[in-house]
């Protein structure tokens, strides 16, 4: 294995893996805390909250499974850069502004303070180099660093025309 295939899968592991543990934290507590912690960021509006509660912690598991995986990682490395930065930009946006409220990464408990931006800022560098390093180990030829992608069965057709042609 190559130092660059190497470090593209400690970093899908790390990312996919801190992913995945902040939605079991926020699935394994009732949704109803992560409501409370949404609402302390003051960007949704009340009707908004339950839906956003109860859906984004799955949303985050089926997009952490999807970056350990390896699957299309371009796309959801890309999708976890995303993400992470969104609510990173968030939580600069928060301390910055004096709120005196809990992260919501990992569940309730956690005050937003320097430890915590810097934890998350570090892990949107990582899901970035992640992302940059699947497109570029993508882009290189015979290069199967990005992790598998699947073919379509549109692409399969053409192939299967051009061998008869």
């Amino acid at each position: 294995m190559t130092r660059n295939r190497a470090l593209l899968l400690l970093g899908r592991l790390i990312v996919g893996g801190v992913i995945v543990y902040a939605a079991y934290a926020k699935l394994r507590g009732p949704w109803l805390q992560f409501a409370v912690s949404l609402n302390a960021y003051g960007i949704l509006p009340e009707r908004a909250l339950e839906p956003a509660a109860r859906t984004l912690p799955w949303a985050e598991l089926a997009l952490g499974i999807a970056v350990l995986s390896g699957i299309w990682l371009r796309g959801f490395g890309l999708i976890a850069s995303l993400m992470l930065g969104f609510f990173f930009a968030l939580m600069v946006r928060s301390y910055a502004a004096g709120l005196k409220i809990d992260c919501g990464c990992f569940g309730p408990g956690e005050a937003l303070g320097p430890r915590t931006l810097l934890r998350d800022g570090i892990l949107v560098a990582i899901a970035v180099a992640v992302t940059i390093g699947a497109f570029r180990a993508r882009r290189r030829m015979g290069s199967p660093g990005a992790g598998p992608e699947p073919e379509t069965p549109a692409s399969s057709a053409d192939t299967e025309l051009t061998r008869r042609a």
